[in-house]
């Protein structure tokens, strides 16, 4: 009686497991190249961050990270920097939310990491200094992008 107790909750129970991380595009313009490697180096960093995620089957889901780094030095555009990092996840047993909040937030931060690091070796291989991009705070971005989506809901009932 109590083994199957145990399978019952077992069956239940929260599951995550990390199938595969890839690369699934990968993108790089130096457009004013080879002129840009004369001039004084003054880099203005823009990035853009975007996550989205597919059902791949029951319980397992393909969540791609894109993150795009467009820099420019003395108005000129250096380089454009494109990489959508992706991920196999099979996750099971979660709530709802809980399944939104793990493929919105806990997702792209395992993502992230590996996506820093295709921006800054392409970057020097592309002949410009090391872009290190800062740690982003996946969890603040996905309480924020709710509270945004709730606010947008209670505006559109009135």
């Amino acid at each position: 009686m109590a083994t199957q107790k145990q399978q019952a909750t077992t069956d239940t129970a929260e599951q995550f497991g990390i199938q595969k991380l890839y690369v699934k595009d990968l993108s790089l313009e130096s457009p004013s190249s080879p002129q840009i490697f004369t001039q004084e180096w003054k880099p203005e960093v823009h990035l853009d961050i975007n996550t989205q995620s597919n059902t791949i089957d029951k319980g397992v889901y393909e969540v791609v990270l894109t993150v795009t780094a467009s820099v420019k030095s003395s108005e000129k555009t250096a380089f454009l920097v494109e990489v959508k990092q992706a991920g196999i996840f099979t996750i099971a047993g979660f709530s709802e939310e809980n399944l939104n909040h793990t493929l919105g937030s806990f997702c792209p931060g395992v993502l992230y990491p590996y996506a820093r690091e295709v921006v800054s070796d392409v970057v020097t291989r592309a002949g410009f200094p090391q872009l290190i991009l800062a740690p982003i705070n996946f969890e603040a971005i996905y309480q924020d992008q709710l509270m945004k989506e709730q606010q947008a809901g209670k505006s559109g009932k009135k």
